[in-house]
């Protein structure tokens, strides 16, 4: 397994493009209208998303140029799904639609055997995820799938449970820019789930639109549980400053998730 390599499946990665926010946005727009070009744009602005995602699964000793294609494919399917009127980060959608093809190329590929009624109720589950995904343009919880199969919560999350390998807590899960997050952050939360792991998602996407003062300020307040007065005396300025920026960049954060 090539960990590092530079070429996959013929695309030089380390040349990949990325999109800012008001190009994604523009070619969105023109996708949703039957634009092909606008459409093979934003599949290639966002390879470096699928390169990343698969990060995670190399230590399967699964062949790299095969996830990064199954990756491609889950990426066409959210850019081909993606409701841009929904208030929602086209990254923050994509992420489970990538991961949730990967997973299904494994899952077919799985030498562990799973016996055929969960298997199947396991293959309903994830249609039925997939399609209310692409209905609300969010992550479904396990109620919802439970409710459109008609099924109980219980049995749709062990048949789930039942396909998916099992892997390291310390496999990352999502990496950006060096800015890894792994299986370990997850579970000191008993609550955690897919949907709380997109909103963390969310989360850092927003926070990488703040500026460098009030990325600070939300660090020492709330990752270290510093005081606003305990902030002011560290960075330098005042008490009152430091509540305005505060303010600021949490309302910025409430309008990007």
């Amino acid at each position: 397994m090539h960990y590092n390599k530079v070429e996959i499946c013929g695309v030089n990665t380390a040349k990949l493009k990325t999109l800012t926010t008001a190009e994604k946005d523009e070619l969105l727009r023109r996708a949703r209208t039957g634009d092909e070009t606008a459409r093979q744009k934003l599949v290639d602005g966002n390879l470096r998303l699928v390169l990343s995602i698969i990060q995670r699964f190399t230590s399967r000793n699964e062949n790299l140029d095969d996830l990064f294609q199954v990756g491609c494919i889950g990426l066409i399917k959210a850019v081909d799904n993606f409701n841009i009127d929904m208030d929602v980060q086209f990254s923050t959608y994509a992420v489970p639609m990538i991961i949730g093809e990967v997973r299904r190329y494994l899952r077919d590929n799985n030498v562990i055997r799973v016996s055929r009624s969960v298997r199947d109720l396991a293959y309903r589950a994830l249609s039925a995820k997939e399609q209310l995904s692409a209905d609300n343009s969010t992550e479904p919880t396990v109620d919802a799938i439970a409710e459109i199969l008609g099924e109980k919560k219980s049995d749709v999350a062990a048949a789930l449970e039942a396909i998916v390998d099992p892997i390291s807590l310390y496999e990352p899960i999502y990496s950006d820019n060096g800015d890894s997050m792994y299986v370990m952050d997850q579970i000191s939360d008993r609550g955690s789930n897919d949907e709380v792991w997109l909103e963390d998602i969310a989360l850092r996407e927003a926070m990488k639109k703040l500026s460098e003062r009030e990325r600070d300020i939300i660090d020492l307040r709330f990752y270290k549980g510093k005081t606003q007065m305990e902030i002011a005396e560290e960075i330098g300025i005042s008490q009152a400053q430091v509540s305005r920026l505060e303010k600021g960049a949490l309302e910025h954060i409430r309008k990007e998730i």
